[in-house]
Order: C-alpha cells, then sequence, then structure tokens
C-alpha cells in the first residue's frame, strides 16, 4: 500500500473560478463607481512629462502615495504646472491599471494648496530665471525719453487705465494704444503675452505705429489676484520684448515676477506713466533756460574775446608804421619803372633791326628760284614715265572694248541676223527644235516681231519677208 490512500479526500468546491481578466476589470468597475469623484491634497513628486503630452506623477503625503495621470488635453487648464516638491490640491477620480494590478487617480483641475506652496514654487521660478541672467541689469533696455506712441496692455474697464491716459494727457501730448486684455484668472498671462508679442509685431512705419515704451498695468490683490503676472511664459515674453516695458503691476508692497525681468519697475500704474513720460511743461522751462544760458554763455565769450583782442591790438605797431616803408619802396620802384621800360623798348628795338638786316629781298628770291628749278627739274623727269604708262592703260581699255563688242550677243543683229526664241522663252538653235504651227518670237536690231513655223518652202520664204517687213504670222 501506498502513502496516498491514507490522504484525506479533497473537499467539494462548488465556487466558479474568475479569470484574472475578469477579476481585474471587476475590481476597476467597482474603484471607478465608488470614487467617481474625490478631492486629495498632497506633494508632487516623480513629474514626468511624456512625449505625447501626457502628465505622470505620484501624489504622496508622510505615510502614503497614489500614482497620478493628467492627459494632455487637461494640462493646458491646470491653474500651477506641475512640478516636484509642490504643494497641492487635486481633484479627479479614481481608477485601476489591470496590467500592473495597481491603482491610480485620474487628475482634471490642479490647485496650489496655500499661499506657502505658491511662493515656495515662486521662489523656485525666480531662483531658475535668475540662473539664466534674465534679471541682470546690464540687459535692461532704457526708456526714451521722450516717446511718440505710449502702448498700454490692461483691463479696459476700471480705474487702471483712466490713471494712465489722465496722467499721460496732463504731462506729454503723445499718442496712447491700449490693448485691452484681462489681468486676473487663468487666462491673464497667455493673453498679456500675447499683447506684448503683438506690439513688439508691429512694423516702424506701419498703420498702427510701433509703440515706444510699453507699460503692463493692473491694481493691487491678493497673491492669488496677481498670480498670473508670476508665469513663467509671461516673464520671458517681457524679457525677450525689443520695446523698453515698464511693469505696474500691483500696489508698492506687491512684487510679481514680471517685475524682475521688466526694465522699470512702477509701485503704481500711475508711477508708470509718470516713468513713460516727462513733463511737457518742465522740457519747455528747461528749453527756456538753456536758451537763456546759451545766449549769456555766447555774450561772456564774446565779450572776453573782444576784450583779449585789444589787449593784443596795444601791443601791435600802428599800421602807418607797418606800411610807411612799403609805401615809400614802392614808390622808389614806380619811378624807375617808366625810365627801365623804355630801356627795354630800346634794346629789342635794335635786336630786331639787326635781325632783319639779314632778311634782304635779294635773299628770298634766290632761295624761291632755286625751288622752282628743284621742281622743274623733277617735273621733266616724271612726265615721260606717266605719258607711257597713260598710254599703256589707254591701249588696254581699248582692247578690252573691242573683246566685249566682239562677244555681246547682240551684235549680230546689226549685221542683218537675228534671233528665234520658242514661247518658252528659250533661243531656237536648230530647226529641228521648231515643230509646225509652233508660235516663235524673232528679234532683229530694231525690235521684236511674232511668227508661226509653217513647213512648206513657199511659206516659209513668204514668212522670211513677211518678219523682214515687220508683218505678224
Amino acid at each position: 500500500m501506498t502513502d496516498a490512500a491514507f490522504e484525506p479526500p479533497a473537499p467539494p468546491d462548488n465556487a466558479q473560478p474568475w479569470s484574472v481578466s475578469e477579476l481585474a476589470f471587476a475590481l476597476k468597475r467597482t474603484i471607478e463607481d465608488r470614487f467617481g469623484f474625490v478631492r486629495v491634497r498632497g506633494e508632487l513628486s516623480k513629474v514626468t512629462y511624456h512625449g505625447n503630452g501626457h502628465v505622470y506623477l505620484d501624489l504622496k503625503d508622510e505615510r502614503a502615495s497614489i500614482s497620478g495621470v493628467i492627459w494632455k488635453t487637461q494640462v493646458p487648464r491646470l491653474a500651477v504646472k506641475p512640478q516636484t516638491g509642490l504643494e497641492v490640491v487635486v481633484t479627479g477620480r479614481l481608477t485601476t491599471y489591470p496590467g500592473r494590478s495597481q491603482y491610480q487617480i485620474i487628475i482634471e483641475t490642479m490647485a496650489p494648496a496655500g499661499v506657502g506652496a505658491l511662493l515656495a514654487q515662486l521662489e523656485r521660478l525666480k531662483a531658475k530665471l535668475a540662473a539664466e541672467g534674465l534679471f541682470e541689469a546690464p540687459r535692461k533696455k532704457p526708456l526714451p525719453s521722450m516717446p511718440a506712441v505710449v502702448g498700454v496692455i490692461t483691463s479696459p474697464t476700471g480705474a487702471v487705465i483712466r490713471d494712465i491716459l489722465h496722467r499721460i494727457r496732463d504731462r506729454w501730448p503723445c499718442r496712447v494704444i491700449v490693448w485691452p486684455t484681462v489681468v486676473q484668472g487663468d487666462a491673464a498671462a497667455g493673453l498679456v503675452a500675447s499683447a506684448i508679442a503683438g506690439f513688439n509685431a508691429l512694423r516702424p512705419g506701419g498703420p498702427i505705429p510701433r509703440p515706444d515704451v510699453l507699460i503692463v498695468a493692473r491694481g493691487g490683490g491678493s497673491v492669488e489676484d496677481l498670480w498670473p503676472f508670476n508665469d513663467e511664459a509671461l516673464a520671458r515674453a517681457a524679457a525677450a520684448s525689443a520695446i523698453p516695458l515698464i511693469s505696474a503691476v500691483g500696489h508698492e508692497t506687491d512684487t510679481t515676477l514680471i517685475d524682475f525681468v521688466a526694465d522699470r519697475r512702477a509701485p503704481t500704474p500711475t508711477a508708470a506713466a509718470e516713468m513713460a513720460t516727462p513733463v511737457f511743461a518742465e522740457l519747455a522751462a528747461s528749453l527756456a533756460d538753456y536758451e537763456r544760458r546759451l545766449i549769456a554763455c555766447g555774450s561772456r565769450a564774446i565779450e572776453h574775446r573782444r576784450t583779449r583782442l585789444a589787449a593784443a591790438a596795444r601791443g601791435l605797431p600802428r599800421p602807418q608804421d607797418l606800411l610807411g616803408l612799403a609805401t615809400q619802396r614802392l614808390d622808389l620802384a614806380s619811378g624807375r619803372l617808366a625810365a627801365g621800360l623804355q630801356r627795354n623798348v630800346s634794346a629789342h628795338a635794335q635786336e630786331l633791326a639787326h635781325k632783319g638786316a639779314r632778311l634782304a629781298p635779294a635773299l628770298l628770291r634766290r632761295e624761291l628760284a632755286e625751288k622752282q628749278r628743284r621742281l622743274a627739274e623733277v617735273s621733266g623727269r616724271l612726265a615721260p614715265a606717266a605719258h607711257r604708262r597713260m598710254q599703256r592703260e589707254v591701249d588696254r581699255v581699248v582692247a578690252t572694248g573691242k573683246l566685249h563688242e566682239s562677244l555681246n550677243p547682240k551684235g549680230p543683229l546689226r549685221r542683218g541676223y537675228s534671233l528665234v526664241y520658242r514661247g518658252d522663252g528659250r533661243l531656237v538653235r536648230t530647226a529641228a527644235e521648231l515643230n509646225v504651227g509652233q508660235a516663235v518670237r524673232m528679234e532683229f536690231q530694231d525690235g521684236k516681231r511674232d511668227a508661226i513655223v509653217d513647213a512648206a518652202p513657199g511659206r516659209r520664204r513668204q514668212a522670211k519677208q513677211g518678219a523682214d517687213q515687220g508683218d505678224l504670222f
């Protein structure tokens, strides 16, 4: 006997077994039905941005942790950007991931857990932008001293825009272009950043003038109200602005991230208007003062130079003393000038007479006779040769004319001969080329006549006689 004979029998089991998938999806449905909406507070960790746009993270406290996922369609709608270490309050629903037998929360909204969390996130973002050099003073642009166009980005309603317009109107006559936008809520940061980029995209000289300076303004409020101006994308848009930008967000004690990257920070919107524009009356007074001081300085400079000139003139000799000696030398030279000119004329007249004495008419006639003799001698040698050559050329021309006359096909016509042509204009060379009744044309010295070929000899003689008399056949 074997040991198996003593094993107790298995207890009967009538329960239907579950498959793993059936059990996993049953648990999934149970959890989703029970926890279809939950609100959880915790600290973010292991935040991962996937390439497809989804965000995976863990939400934990000091004793537990739960996985979470944010689908890419929900990421742009979040109030804060998920970052490791940020304490938040999220809403969503629980579900399970059967492939790993774990549960997770599908996050739909996310908000900071409190002011402390917001400030901690702000400090981290400030440290990041400061490390990139966006807060450095050398990169900030100076404000224009006399702007022609001021761009204002703020809400079109409320006291802020009225204060700015009123202050600019009192101080400086310039054009103000308002880009209306919301300055509170989740969409405020993106709209303000788009307004900054829109002003920078305007072309100088276009239909809408490009501002010389920008003002981003809103009134005071709580940390949550001013939080859109701590957005990283808005801060980078303000730092990238080619137009000088003044930040006037909140009151004097309020500080946002855009204040650090702006070219100037104003404690209030009214102060921003004062920073952006000068006082016209003050400029006019300054200009008048500069004009007065310029005239005074010019008068003092002229008087000073007049005094120095008078002092220097006293040390110079009198003009009569300077010119007296030169005048005397001029008088002496002019007295000798007439006699000198006369002597010069006499010397040249004597030299001309001496040269002219050698130019006698007999000398000129002798040279002319010699030239004529030489010309006659050369002409006597050239005449016979030229006559012989001309005679040869004449003989050649006569010979060529005779040859031309002998080769002229119309020459025999003057001696009584005639030329016979067929109807097609070709010359008849033999009688065999003609047929009886064929029309021909006969050319004589004094003209042409038409004829008809006749085979009878008698008719041929008559045709010949008629051709001689100019008749037509």
